[in-house]
């Protein structure tokens, strides 16, 4: 595995971000944010993590030593409702609105910057093979316009034993490339790209990739728990996908949920997509007849929900 291709947050060659993207399919930006700016959140999430038992008793929130006998990982029960939690919080959904960060993707795609309000967590538990997450595409899971980009963030330092991610240089030139199965994983030596580079991605750091990028984690070797923020972002002059804005699964989460725990009522973060003229796609017309005459009846019950979502708290985009 190679090394990462390297660029300072204060080196001039960042203005030139947009080549360095369309050649690798990746950045990875050194320094960008301070520990000021992650401490805030980690502590937030970590208290999370002591408060469901998660942590180590003998052990300090910021040293996020595993207790190893509550090792969950994204399908079991106990990961969700922690999952959902730290999703809930004020300070989550604040963090990929930062300055810095603004201002980097719009070097990417532009002043009619969207950030799509679903950002994830990932809490990797040690030593946990269920856990990892293997090569894949994350245009697969969120669909929508091809040129959306993540953000990777980890919220402390994360050496290779921490398990980081690793990405594959140039495969978003490869188009959508097949998955196994509904595991949405790409075979193991089937990914098509150049060659695979990683390497140490301490606090401060934010890698950047494509939705067409292949990556995946390295396996958290240590005695820590990895966590870390994918943030997702597009320009607003494209199609967005309407999921992206709703929960569009059978649970309960909905952002009434999620904006009820908040202590202040900081209007530019709640549902601040609805004040930009997004245009679906599928729109909202195209989504009533899915949800009439698709084929699937999963899907049909999806594109019900969807719609149903949007247009349940009047808060549908503008177009």
């Amino acid at each position: 595995m190679e090394s990462f291709r390297d660029i300072s947050a204060k080196d001039p060659r960042i203005a030139s971000l947009r080549q360095e993207m369309d050649v690798h399919g990746y950045v990875m930006i050194r320094g960008l944010l301070s520990v000021e700016d992650l401490n805030p959140l980690l502590s937030d999430i970590t208290a999370m993590l002591r408060d469901a038992g998660w942590l180590r008793p003998d052990s300090s929130l910021m040293e996020r030593i595993a207790n190893v006998t509550a090792e969950c990982a994204d399908e079991d029960q106990a990961y969700k409702i922690v999952r959902d939690n730290i999703f809930s919080l004020q300070s989550f959904h604040a963090f990929p609105h930062h300055r810095l960060l603004l201002r980097v993707m719009k070097l990417l795609v532009g002043e009619q910057l969207l950030i799509h309000p679903k950002s994830e967590i990932r809490v990797i538990f040690p030593n946990f093979a269920r856990g990892i997450v293997h090569a894949h595409q994350d245009h697969t899971a969120i669909a929508g316009d091809e040129e959306s980009f993540t953000a990777w963030i980890p919220l402390h330092d994360c050496p290779v034993v921490q398990g980081p991610l690793r990405v594959l240089d140039g495969s978003h030139r490869f188009g959508p490339q097949p998955t196994a199965g509904e595991t949405g994983y790409i075979p193991p030596g089937a990914e098509q790209g150049r060659n695979w580079v990683g390497g140490d991605i301490n606090a401060g750091d934010v890698l950047l990739f494509h939705s067409l990028t292949v990556h995946e984690a390295l396996p958290n070797r240590s005695s820590r728990f990895r966590i870390s923020l994918d943030c997702r972002f597009q320009s607003y002059a494209r199609v967005v996908d309407p999921g992206a804005l709703v929960f569009a699964g059978s649970g309960k989460r909905s952002w009434e949920c999620t904006y009820a725990r908040w202590t202040s009522d900081e209007l530019e973060l709640k549902y601040y997509w609805t004040k930009l003229p997004l245009r679906l796609k599928p729109s909202m017309a195209e989504l009533a007849e899915l949800a009439r005459t698709c084929e699937s009846p999963k899907m049909r019950e999806r594109y019900a929900r969807i719609l149903e979502r949007l247009e349940s708290q009047a808060i549908c985009p503008n177009r």
